[in-house]
């Protein structure tokens, strides 16, 4: 009863993906999830509840290197973080897969080629009914096929905005949206999509658009509520031999022929780190001592441009972006990064960061702002690190770096924003306890002593063990992670099922 063919553990952008890309492999497959599946309730677009009360957060501590406690940005749900993400769904440029100089340090180049995921990327892309326009990007990488869908509409404030933006010679595009905006979908475009839940299951999460599919088929097993504590090897320590999972208070071991770990950067980290071992003494597939090193989550700023005189009745923001600083500002020669519009503000929001301000006012800043996110490449530290207390609690140690780039493109916005008729504007830096886009922990490559994985996610010291989440991003570029999660575990999804025809 316990024994499969595929364990995935974690349901969000790469397990749910590579459950439903494998649903009909002839494998038995059994999901592993942690959480539940995130209710549909009127709380979920109920701002107070979301960002004052933390209602979909866990009652989980993370510790920062001195020690500090802080609430992760992460969610225990089937789908994992993109029950609530902003429904970004960009492809990374050709060039962030190559070595690249920044002011700050150099990027990594990754194992495998844009050119090695543009067939996936596009098959994720419908999956995620990904809302787009091609040709509008200066920096987009070459395509197969145009988006699935055509670009999310700008509404009427946004468009006029858009036409005063490219007045600056800038290029405003279209930002790539996953959300059901089809001839009959669920979007009704409200203004609680970034970042909430979805009441009416409209956006384009892995629970939604991936893992229920994968559950129509017999093969495909969910276990809910089911913690994994730790993997169990074989006593040469070259296989995965056991699962053992703590399942609403009882603990179970099952097995299968491939595990595939999916539950996130850092919980993937402490994953193979609470699984060590006489045959792994510092963690599961560490015998470099990467494990856990390397960690990147961006350098995030948010920004709230405000025009005292002019209201913003604008619903849906998020639907536009700025690529122009990515790989070169002005005058200055390295990347900066990646402007994108925010989910509208509104004053519960503000409050949860703002708590002595009184509401009113923050009312009216967020009636008459436009918003963005501000988002500049994390580059990958050895010191910047996940590691395990004593007691097993999480560890990171995180210093920002590469700030230089990133200052910069907090003045380019705020220029190009003042020029726009944006006398107020107010940036707010992002800190350790934004983590929504972690990744690096775990990262391939082709070189078992520079890298924990192979190009294919197994683990090189393991041969039965993969991981498909951000932590085997070699680096973190200045995009949304989501759809490269999901497209290298479409990925490996075929080159899993070679093996099992093999």
């Amino acid at each position: 009863m316990n024994e499969y063919d595929i364990i995935i553990i974690g349901t969000g952008a790469g397990g749910g993906t590579l459950a439903y890309a494998l649903k009909d492999a002839g494998a038995k497959i059994l999901i592993l999830e942690r959480g539940d599946f995130l209710p549909q309730e009127k709380e979920n677009w109920q701002v107070e509840s979301v960002f004052k009360e933390n209602r979909y957060k866990p009652e989980e501590a993370w510790y920062s290197h001195t020690g500090e406690a802080f609430k992760p940005g992460v969610h225990y749900y089937v789908g994992g973080n993109t029950k609530v993400y902003g429904a970004a769904l960009p492809r990374f440029r050709e060039q962030d897969f190559e070595v690249l100089e920044h002011e700050g340090g150099t990027s990594p180049a990754w194992p495998i080629s844009y050119e090695d995921l543009e067939p996936y990327y596009t098959e994720a892309e419908k999956l995620f009914r990904v809302h787009g326009t091609v040709g509008e990007d200066p920096t987009e990488p070459p395509r197969s096929t145009d988006f699935p869908f055509p670009a999310v509409p700008h509404e009427p404030y946004i468009a006029k905005l858009i036409d005063k933006l490219r007045a600056q010679g800038l290029h405003p595009f279209s930002y790539p949206m996953g959300i059901d905006l089809r001839d009959g979908g669920r979007c009704i475009r409200c203004k609680t999509c970034d970042g909430f839940p979805c009441k009416v299951l409209a956006k384009s999460d892995a629970d939604t658009c991936v893992v229920r599919p994968a559950l129509e088929s017999p093969d495909v097993t969910l276990w809910t509520k089911s913690f994994v504590k730790r993997l169990i090897t074989t006593l040469d320590g070259r296989r995965i031999a056991g699962v053992e999972v703590e399942k609403e208070g009882e603990t179970v071991q099952v097995s299968a022929d491939i595990v595939i770990s999916a539950c996130g950067t850092v919980n993937s980290t402490a994953l193979l780190l609470r699984s060590a071992n006489s045959a792994h003494p510092e963690g599961l597939a560490n015998k470099t001592g990467l494990v856990g090193r390397n960690y990147m989550v961006h350098n995030n700023t948010a920004l709230m441009a405000v025009n005292p005189f002019l209201a913003n009745p604008t619903v849906f923001q998020k639907t536009t972006a700025i690529n122009d600083y990515y790989f070169k500002g002005p005058e200055f020669n390295y990347p900066m990064g990646n402007i994108q519009a925010l989910g509208k503000l509104q004053a519960g929001m503000l409050a949860a960061s703002k708590p002595f301000m009184p509401k009113p006012i923050l009312q009216a800043m967020a009636n008459r702002s436009v918003d963005w996110w501000v988002m500049s490449e994390d580059l990958p530290d050895p010191e910047n690190r996940v590691t395990l207390g004593s007691d097993g609690r999480i560890i990171v140690r995180w210093q920002a770096n590469n700030l230089v780039a990133h200052e910069k493109l907090i003045e380019a916005a705020k220029t190009m924003m003042r020029q726009a008729g944006y006398p107020i504007v107010i940036a707010e830096r992002m800190g350790i306890a934004t983590n929504s886009h972690q990744c690096g922990t775990i990262r391939f490559g082709n070189d078992p002593e520079t890298s924990v994985l192979d190009p294919f996610c197994r683990a090189w010291e393991v041969d039965n063990l993969y991981v498909v989440d951000g932590s085997f991003f070699p680096s973190s570029t200045a995009m949304n992670p989501a759809l490269t999660i999901a497209a290298q575990a479409l990925r490996v999804a075929d080159h899993l099922k070679g093996k099992l025809r093999a």
